[in-house]
């Protein structure tokens, strides 16, 4: 039974190991689809005013409705797409009230380039209705803005210092007067990471890899004739 003590333990405790990992992975699961649901739910809400103070944490998908206009004054930022890569038109809103913020007015074919007609230009009166956010796309590996101005991910506080605005965005729904070429696109709970059930699957597999190794690994021995004593 000695020969058979240590495998057994180390092939029990890393089964049990790997199974709770997979276990943890499909509560986060449940945790994550929650999330999702009420933030589906928030997109779906009334739009009201812009809050006179802004949390990133209470205020993340809140949907606003705006009046103001729109100076000429933005900032394309190159991403990819499910429909290619493309130029998000980020563009400076002066309020009714005289707030100066961003709105993410859409997207922009990377064919149609960066030509004046295809940039926002000095619009007033417009309506916009979106949801605030605080994407997520920059980290030490995102190059810096090229000579062009382009950016490579919407940096809420660096294009917030470039167009001299409230580190606010307003991804928009709809706005009411808008360049062909951009195309509005909203904020939606599918461009939010939820791999959870895949992780699940992967521990649950080596879990079971790991315990056919371990009754190999314990029929190999059984299988071994004993050293006879000399």
């Amino acid at each position: 039974m000695k020969r058979f003590l240590i495998p057994l333990i180390f092939g029990l405790g890393g089964f049990a190991i790997l199974l709770s990992l997979g276990v943890w992975q499909l509560n986060r699961l449940a945790e994550k689809e929650s999330i999702l649901a009420e933030i589906d739910a928030r997109l779906k809400d009334d739009p009201v005013a812009l809050p006179a103070t802004v949390s990133v944490e209470k205020d993340r998908f809140l949907p606003v409705a705006l009046r103001g206009d729109f100076d000429g004054h933005d900032v394309p930022v190159f991403l990819s797409h499910s429909g290619g890569p493309i130029y998000r038109l980020i563009a400076a809103f002066e309020t009714e009230d005289g707030r100066r913020i961003m709105v993410d007015r859409g997207g922009i074919p990377t064919s149609a380039g960066l030509s004046d007609t295809a940039r926002t230009g000095p619009m007033n009166g417009v309506s916009v209705t979106g949801n605030l956010h605080w994407p997520d796309e920059v980290d030490t590996w995102t190059p810096e803005p090229d000579a062009r101005g382009v950016f490579f991910g919407r940096d809420i506080a660096a294009m917030a210092k470039v167009m001299e605005t409230e580190p606010i965005l307003v991804v928009a729904r709809t706005v009411s007067e808008n360049t062909p070429q951009a195309t509005p696109l909203p904020v939606t709970s599918a461009g939010i990471p939820n791999n959870h059930l895949g992780y699940a699957v992967q521990w649950f597999g080596l879990a079971a890899v790991w315990a056919g190794m371990t009754i190999v690994l314990l029929w190999r021995i059984r299988s071994a004739k004993p050293e006879e004593d000399t």
